[in-house]
């Protein structure tokens, strides 16, 4: 049986990927490390927990001598790694965590990974000729767009935030251990995912939990900054994708072709929920909406152009944005009444 180490799997995209790709895969023994901070819920895996292939361990990637172990006791032959800092409002407030967890922790990993899978740069140990660190990003490390375009693996990085400059970091220097020692690396830069299981500080499951408690919904500045939205799952997917098959040493971006601005957001949720959980009072959810003073450093738009994903690998998003966040919706008024 074949040793996946998954960091950051109690986390939201990680606890939708590691229960799909144990499931799927019954061959490998994925070993989920995760710090368990206010981000990581094991309750975000209790489909998972009994299974024969999976097992938990509670630590943190900056520790080597935790990750070291880990790699030696279990013979770990692959990394996903998911683990990071990844609230821009937090980024701002408390930086330090980020540079720390993204930055060093993404160093710790690939520096064990590299001596326990390689003897010397560009020499693989024997044994070890598949085994392949893959690293999740984000497209916020290219900065902003205008009107029009969008980010294209070959779009140059220019981060705004505390986070997207920890994670461009982190990105930098996975690039830096396939072209200096010939590790085998890929790393994938996603668009804003949506889901279950996400954290209710981001803005679909924070609309949700405000809608449904009548609460005010805040929106930054005019609420017309725009993401490309992508189903947690088609990113899980994807992920699989270019773990097993994508070329060594490329990036691949990975984005849902759903454009839309917060406000377009916002409205769309509360129309559902006028249907599915009308308020007591008769009235419309959008009527809860404020707007709140802007983000400092507030990225305009983002827009992925997963071509490359897609042409090369013949990845497609199963979801668009009408079926995907029906479901979130469903699964969020389910677990509101838990």
């Amino acid at each position: 049986m074949k040793s996946i180490l998954v960091t950051g799997g109690a986390g939201f995209i990680g606890a939708n990927f590691v229960p799909y790709f144990a499931d799927k895969y019954k061959d490998y023994m994925v070993i989920n490390l995760d710090k368990l901070t206010y981000a990581g819920d094991l309750n975000n895996l209790k489909e998972v927990e009994k299974a024969s292939n999976y097992k938990f361990v509670e630590g943190d990637i900056c520790d080597r001598a935790l990750v070291e172990k880990l790699f030696k006791d279990n013979d770990i032959k692959g990394v996903v790694h998911f683990a990071a800092e990844s609230h821009v409002d937090n980024s701002i407030t408390g930086p330090k965590a980020f540079i720390e967890t993204n930055i060093l922790g993404t160093f710790t990993l690939l520096d064990v990974a590299r001596h326990h899978w390689m003897e010397a740069p560009h020499k693989v140990r024997a044994g070890y000729e598949s085994s392949r660190f893959h690293h999740i990003s984000t497209d916020e490390v290219y900065g902003s767009l205008g009107d029009t375009g969008l980010f294209e693996e070959t779009t140059p990085y220019a981060p705004n935030s505390p986070y997207s400059a920890s994670k461009a970091s982190s990105d930098f220097l996975v690039r830096a251990y396939y072209h200096t020692y010939g590790m085998n690396v890929t790393t994938s830069n996603c668009s804003n995912n949506y889901g279950p299981k996400q954290h209710t500080e981001k803005l679909i499951p924070k609309i949700i939990s405000n809608c449904v408690n009548e609460k005010d919904i805040p929106i930054y500045g005019d609420g017309k900054n725009v993401r490309d939205w992508l189903y947690v799952l088609d990113h899980c997917k994807a992920i699989d994708l270019v773990f097993h098959t994508g070329k060594a040493g490329e990036t691949y971006n990975v984005g849902g072709r759903n454009e839309r601005t917060n406000l377009q957001i916002v409205h769309t949720i509360c129309e559902i929920l006028d249907k599915k959980s009308p308020r007591k009072n008769g009235k419309p959810h959008s009527d809860l909406i404020t707007f709140v003073k802007d983000r400092a450093g507030h990225d305009k738009r983002y827009a992925i152009d997963a071509t490359k994903l897609e042409q090369e690998l013949g990845w497609k998003a199963d979801e668009n944005f009408d079926t995907g966040i029906a479901k979130t919706i469903d699964w969020y008024l389910a677990a509101l009444k838990n």
